[in-house]
């Protein structure tokens, strides 16, 4: 049979690591787990093997619930964490509040108490603001905390970060979730083990990422506690996220752990984000990028920046990125497992070329 390709394999954009293809190992996980036939809902061998390996990372009590997209995890361990009367406190920026079509509310009933956080994280301070009220039959019981790791704003938590908050929720009654959709991206820019700043640092219930770091399509829900989180085996079917043919699910999300793929993808991506950053402070620090500026400290894989009136419309005629908030001129670059040192220097070239200057004549060094 003949395949047409429809689009073009050399097109590169800076809007989102969603639109990097799979990562060919992973296909390879796939393509691995396709012959001959196994049990399905889970009771092959790659999801058995998939589960050691989740303990192995993450603890002997961890439990590991493949489904199909992040939305998906977020709902179902929400879900599990939270009574039907029970609300969720996180920042006005996280995912669940703005980009998930109202679906933690309208498929679990659960209510979102967000407050705002300019950089995207949460601090005990900021968990107070809404940690009141238990018993109050006319308002939502705040029961679970969320946080992003990294945060949509491109921000990190320290391990000791996520912990002062994980302990301020625990000492209130309150369950903790991470969002990890760039969790991969979060281990490679602090260097650290995903247990340091999961298990090790109080979080409950995890969503795992991996659809951003080189997967086909999966994510998972990773229980670290049980004790908090009751249910999944039902709410995952009931969540419409149980796949029948779990074997390929499992197999992309083992690919992560094989060899390292998972922070070796994420490392890189992370390290053209700095190649592309390093380029423009040096415009922006000898004036040839007037009104540039950024406006995180974002050490992963995406710059938030401002630009001049009209700027980001120039540029999008010949790169396609995304506006972050358009009233404020603020935009988003990110970089994926597969973009590569040229894509950053091709970017940098236009930047400065819609600029009128000329680009960096050394490339950085990273």
């Amino acid at each position: 049979m003949t395949l047409t390709r429809l689009h073009d394999p050399q097109s590169r954009s800076f809007a989102s690591d969603n639109y990097a293809g799979a990562h060919p190992a992973v296909l390879a996980a796939i393509a691995a787990a396709n012959d001959g036939h196994q049990p399905a809902y889970g009771e092959d061998v790659y999801t058995r093997r998939l589960q050691e390996v989740i303990r192995a990372h993450f603890g002997a009590r961890a439990e590991v619930f493949p489904v199909f997209n992040g939305t998906g995890a977020n709902v179902i361990a929400l879900t599990a964490v939270l009574p039907r009367w029970g609300a969720v406190i996180a920042p006005d920026t996280a995912h669940i509040h703005t980009d998930e079509a109202g679906a933690p509310e309208r498929v679990t009933g659960l209510k979102l108490l967000t407050v705002p956080s300019a950089d995207g994280k949460l601090t005990p301070e900021l968990v107070a603001r809404e940690a009141w009220g238990w018993g109050d039959e006319h308002r939502p019981q705040p029961l679970a905390v969320s946080i992003t790791q990294t945060t949509e704003r491109g921000t990190l938590y320290t391990p000791d970060e996520i912990r002062a908050v994980a302990d301020y929720a625990h000492a209130h009654g309150m369950a903790v979730h991470l969002d990890g959709a760039r969790i991969w991206n979060a281990a490679a820019a602090l260097g650290v083990p995903l247990r340091e700043f999961t298990t090790d640092a109080s979080v409950d219930v995890l969503s795992l990422g991996g659809t951003k770091n080189g997967l086909l399509g999966a994510e998972a829900v990773v229980v670290l506690d049980p004790d908090r989180a009751a249910g999944l085996t039902y709410l995952r079917k009931l969540g419409m996220q149980l796949a029948s043919k779990m074997r390929f699910l499992s197999a992309q999300l083992l690919a992560l752990f094989d060899d390292d793929l998972g922070l070796r993808n994420a490392a890189h991506a992370n390290a053209m984000t700095a190649r592309l950053r390093a380029a423009l402070a040096a415009g922006i620090a000898d004036g040839r990028l007037p009104g540039l500026r950024f406006t995180q400290d974002s050490p992963a894989n995406a710059i938030f920046a401002v630009l001049p009136e009209g700027m980001a419309d120039r540029l999008r005629r010949r790169v396609h990125f995304y506006d972050w908030d358009a009233a404020r001129r603020e935009v988003r670059w990110m970089t994926a497992w597969d973009t590569t040192p040229e894509d950053v220097d091709r970017f940098v070239a236009i930047i400065f070329d819609e600029f009128g200057s000329s680009p960096p004549s050394v490339k950085p060094r990273l």
